[in-house]
């Protein structure tokens, strides 16, 4: 049994297979208040999936996930969303208000009251986008329409901030800022971030969640010519693997 004292996300001994393949193999992850970790990994290595089982999409095979004490199911509504950028249609005809809201179904069954357009416009003004209010969606630009999706995610007020690789398709600019946001947010939420930029997303993480069928965390580092010898291969500015995260805190190998 793992100790999870003053841990928010827990998974203990998940296994996940889909199709007889192997995808995730007995997972332990222990997530704190405030964390703001990047989840990184080859294609295919299990980190959509990870971010799957966190939201409850999907069931382990086996072991037990909990979320502020409680099953993914029962603690969704804590957990704000952003899929990935090249799963959405970015010509869907609806105003920024109308893809904000959508971060308010749940809580809705017929209309939007006062209160979900005065969340909507708060999470707007988290993003820096409060201008836009009535501006088709696809008017925008790549980083407006990434800032629009967070502010979605954000709209339900969560505790838990998943986001599946938010800083595609941007340049290296618009990716600085949307990173000056998150952490910004990181001072009243957990934020798990999966990317594949890693020598960008090291200056601005507190850990890095390796995934590749099995899951290893570690802290961030400016160290220069990292090599990840189990997840990537060349010479990577991320992570320190002579660096282990535990209880009693981190220790060198």
């Amino acid at each position: 049994m793992i100790m999870h004292n003053n841990h928010e996300i827990i998974l203990e001994n998940i296994s996940f297979a889909y199709k007889q393949r192997n995808i995730l193999e007995d997972v332990n992850l222990l997530i704190k208040k405030n964390e703001f970790a990047s989840i990184v990994g080859p294609n295919g290595g299990g980190k959509t999936t990870l971010l799957k089982l966190i939201l409850g999409l999907i069931k382990p095979d086996r072991g037990v996930i909990r979320i502020f004490g409680r099953s993914p199911d029962q603690a969704r509504h804590k957990i704000g969303y952003m899929p990935q950028y090249a799963h959405l249609d970015m010509d869907f005809p609806a105003t920024v208000m109308d893809v904000v809201l959508m971060g308010r179904l749940a809580k809705k069954t017929l209309w939007f009251s006062k209160k979900d357009r005065a969340e909507a416009l708060n999470a707007l003004d988290k993003v820096g986008m409060t201008a836009f209010v009535n501006t088709g969606f696809n008017e925008l630009s790549g980083g407006q329409k990434q800032r629009i999706l967070i502010a979605r995610a954000l709209c339900s007020n969560p505790d838990v901030l998943l986001l599946d690789e938010p800083t595609a398709n941007v340049d290296q600019q618009t990716e600085k800022n949307l990173f000056s946001i998150l952490q910004k947010l990181n001072s009243q939420m957990i934020i798990l971030l999966v990317s594949h930029d890693l020598g960008f997303v090291s200056k601005y993480v507190k850990s890095v969640i390796c995934v590749n069928r099995q899951v290893v965390i570690h802290p961030t580092t400016l160290m220069d010519g990292t090599l990840i010898k189990d997840i990537y291969h060349g010479d990577l500015k991320m992570v320190r693997h002579d660096h282990r995260c535990s209880e009693e805190g981190h220790t060198h190998d």
